[in-house]
């Protein structure tokens, strides 16, 4: 996982009081809300009212809209990777299919939200690893289980995932029917019989 200096002052920020910190989080939820909703030029103000706090509070905890960029898009990567240690017990298949529904909900997430991200940057960087870390062991172990394709690697399911999200689609159950396509193409053939 990233460690709290590859990701620059981003966890610096975060408040240690409680009170500051419920402030912090709803500063967070509803950021990801109204970004996701109104994409990256969205409104601080309606953000900040979402939140339930005034404007100050959230130019306190986020001096430039950069960086409450960076610490929603950090939550949303952490939020990811801890979901794959949530699907150990989980056959390998599964498990990794799962978890790719997952990455795909947070790939339509953080659209507006790598927009505004320099994709050179260290917090990105950091986050592309944390994200391979967890994505990897899942695929490796529906690999070994002979469930997954073995000559696929993370990258491919990742550009996989990729080029699905970069299409609009009209409806969420046609986004899924062609992740469930996609997905029967990463899966070993042996697996059907």
């Amino acid at each position: 996982m990233a460690s709290a200096e590859q990701v620059g002052e981003v966890f610096a920020r975060r408040p240690k009081r409680a009170d500051a910190r419920r402030n912090y989080d709803a500063l967070i939820v509803a950021a990801r809300e109204v970004f996701g909703e109104s994409g990256a030029g969205a409104s601080l103000e309606e953000i900040a009212r979402r939140a339930g706090v005034g404007i100050g509070t959230l130019y306190r905890n986020f001096p430039k809209r950069s960086d409450l960029f960076e610490a929603v898009y950090v939550e949303e990567v952490r939020a990811l990777s801890a979901s794959a240690a949530d699907l150990a017990d989980v056959p390998p298949w599964d498990a990794l299919v799962a978890w790719l529904h997952r990455f795909v909900a947070y790939v339509g997430t953080k659209r507006a939200l790598a927009e505004e991200l320099v994709h050179d940057s260290e917090v990105f960087r950091s986050c592309r690893t944390e994200i391979y870390a967890a994505g990897e062991p899942l695929l490796r172990r529906a690999q070994e289980a002979g469930a997954a394709r073995p000559d696929a690697s993370f990258e491919d399911v990742v550009r996989l995932i990729s080029g699905i999200m970069a299409y609009q689609f009209m409806e969420p159950a046609q986004r899924e029917r062609v992740l469930t396509i996609a997905l029967d193409g990463l899966r070993h053939p042996a697996a059907y019989r």
